[in-house]
């Protein structure tokens, strides 16, 4: 892992991750970049190593609504393993990192000749549309505070730092909610001792806490992770052990 930064990369038989690593260019992942818009045919799937790209859906005349998240956990371009290159949602960078890029016409090839590799992303993309169900549920049925608290963990574990920059605008928009809404949250969780925010930069200051306060959800998306892929980072093992 401390030499390939990316969990699935990392899963792989040695023999299949160095070949895909020598098919791999690393690049940056600089903070609001747009890997793919919605209905592009991108040229490429990310395996991100570090930083992390939010998922958000689309529709004329209409807010737009972040559906997923993927750090180093997953890779970006995940409906190439179902066969199809057209992109479903936008591929926005939310946190400045590094990823691994491959082209798509060679990454296919890839999956129709390593079955192991096969396996490993068709259990990703099963984590990936559960994260998407959530989500949706999540802004039908949760209020905005335990939803702006997850949001805030899912982020956490994926910046891999306390601190990260976000405006209440850009909440706004990742949530789907109004932004009167998301400053009476952040509000809401400063107050508890949960966070501080000033001037766009948000900081955890109680975990635990922030884990209390989130809904159901966050764990839900863990759980998914450690039942199908069977082990989880230290932080998340935290989480979803009694």
């Amino acid at each position: 892992m401390a030499t390939v930064g990316n969990h699935l990369l990392a899963g792989l038989p040695a023999r299949d991750r160095k070949r895909l690593l020598t098919l791999s260019v690393a690049m940056p992942l600089d903070l609001s970049a747009v890997l793919f818009r919605t209905g592009e045919n991108p040229g490429y799937v990310y395996f991100p190593t570090s930083g992390f790209v939010s998922l958000v859906t689309t529709s004329e005349g209409n807010p737009s609504l972040e559906v997923g998240m993927v750090g180093t956990e997953g890779m970006v371009g995940a409906q190439v393993v179902l066969g199809i290159v057209e992109a479903p949602v936008q591929a926005l960078v939310q946190g400045m990192g590094s990823a691994l890029r491959i082209p798509i016409q060679t990454f296919r090839a890839e999956l129709d000749s390593c079955k192991v590799l096969k396996q490993v992303l068709d259990r990703y993309v099963h984590v990936l549309n559960s994260q998407l169900t959530t989500s949706l549920t999540c802004v039908r049925f949760h209020q905005v505070a335990p939803r702006l608290a997850r949001w805030l963990l899912m982020s956490h574990d994926r910046a891999h730092s306390d601190r990260f920059s976000v405006t209440q605008e850009f909440l706004a928009y990742m949530l789907g909610a109004r932004r009167s809404g998301i400053s009476e949250a952040a509000t809401l969780l400063q107050r508890d001792g949960l966070i501080s925010y000033k001037r766009g930069e948000m900081k955890v200051l109680d975990r635990a806490g922030l884990e209390a306060a989130s809904c159901s959800c966050y764990l839900a998306d863990l759980q998914c992770y450690a039942q199908t892929f069977g082990s989880v980072s230290a932080r998340i093992r935290r989480t979803i052990t009694p």
